[in-house]
C-alpha cells in the first residue's frame, strides 16, 4: 500500500504540472502577429477610403449648393426685371386707356356735328352749345344759382326746351367733355352734379326720361342708383370714366342742370 501510495505521488505531481501548463496563456506566434497587423492595416485603409469618399461627396454637395445659389440669384434678378417690366407695361396700358377715352370723347364730339352737316346750317340760342344734333345749356358760371330738379326743369321749359335726355354714348361723351373742361377742381364732387331729365318718381326703380321713354342703358356710378334718402332724380358728374358718371340724388337738392332743345333753322 505504501509503495503504491508512494509510487502514486510522482504521477499525481506529473498530472498536476501538465494541467498547470495547459492553463497558462499561450503567446501568439510571429505569423499570427503578422496576420493581425495586416487585418488592422486593412481596416484602417478601408476607413480612410470611406472618409475620402465622404469628403468628396461633401465637396460635391458644397459645389452643387453654390451653383444652386448662383442660379437662384440669377432667377431672382430676372424676376425683378420682369416685375419692373410688368409695372412699366401696366402704366403704359393705363396711359393708353386714357388716350382711348379721350379719343372716344373727341369722336363723339365730331359725330355731334354730322347732323348739322347733313341737314344744313342751324343755330342755337346765345349761351347754348350745339352738340349731337341738339342745343344744350350749361350754367357753368358761379353767379348762376343751383336749384332743385323741378325748378331746373321749369327753367328749361321756359327757354323752349327741357332737361337733357342723355340716351346714347355720343351725347354722354360730349357732355362729360364739356363738364370736365369747365369743372372747378376746388369744388366738392357732391356739388359738381348737373340735373338731367331722368327720374323714378312714379315707380321706384323704373327710371323714365322727361319725354316718357324708359331708361334702357344707364351710365351709373358703382353702387348707384341706391335710393339713399329717397333719391328719385338723376344727375351727371364730371368723371374720368363717362360710363360711371351718373348718380341718383334727392330731387330737392340744389344742383346745376343741363337743358336741351332742338336747334333753330336759319330763315
Amino acid at each position: 500500500m505504501e509503495e503504491m501510495q508512494n509510487s502514486g505521488r510522482p504521477y499525481n505531481k506529473l498530472i498536476s504540472q501538465e494541467e498547470t501548463i495547459e492553463d497558462e496563456p499561450r503567446l501568439p506566434s510571429n505569423q499570427e502577429n503578422q496576420d493581425n497587423k495586416l487585418s488592422e492595416n486593412n481596416i484602417v485603409r478601408d476607413i480612410s477610403g470611406e472618409i475620402r469618399k465622404l469628403q468628396a461627396s461633401y465637396e460635391a454637395a458644397l459645389q452643387s449648393r453654390d451653383e444652386v445659389k448662383k442660379q437662384l440669384a440669377i432667377e431672382i434678378s430676372e424676376q425683378q426685371v420682369i416685375k419692373w417690366e410688368l409695372e412699366h407695361q401696366t402704366l403704359r396700358v393705363k396711359d393708353y386707356e386714357k388716350q382711348v377715352e379721350k379719343l372716344q370723347v373727341d369722336i363723339a364730339s365730331l359725330k355731334s356735328h354730322l347732323p348739322m352737316i347733313h341737314e344744313g346750317c342751324r343755330h342755337c340760342l346765345p349761351g347754348w352749345t350745339f352738340l349731337s344734333a341738339s342745343c344744350y345749356y350749361f350754367p357753368f358760371s358761379d353767379t348762376i344759382y343751383r336749384t332743385s330738379w323741378n325748378e331746373a326743369r321749369q327753367f328749361c321749359r321756359r327757354q323752349g326746351g327741357d332737361l337733357a335726355i342723355v340716351n346714347n354714348r355720343e351725347k354722354l361723351f360730349g357732355i362729360i367733355r364739356l363738364l370736365t373742361i369747365n369743372q372747378d377742381i376746388l369744388r366738392p364732387v357732391s356739388h359738381s352734379g348737373f340735373w338731367i331729365g331722368l327720374r323714378d318718381v312714379e315707380e321706384e326703380g323704373v327710371w323714365t326720361w322727361v319725354d316718357g321713354t324708359r331708361l334702357t342703358d344707364g351710365f351709373w356710378n358703382v353702387g348707384e342708383p341706391n335710393n339713399l334718402n329717397n333719391e328719385d332724380c338723376a344727375a351727371v358728374y364730371p368723371k374720368s370714366n363717362p360710363f360711371m358718371s351718373w348718380n341718383d340724388a334727392p330731387c330737392h337738392y340744389n344742383l346745376k342742370w343741363i337743358c336741351e332743345m332742338a336747334p333753330k333753322s336759319f330763315g
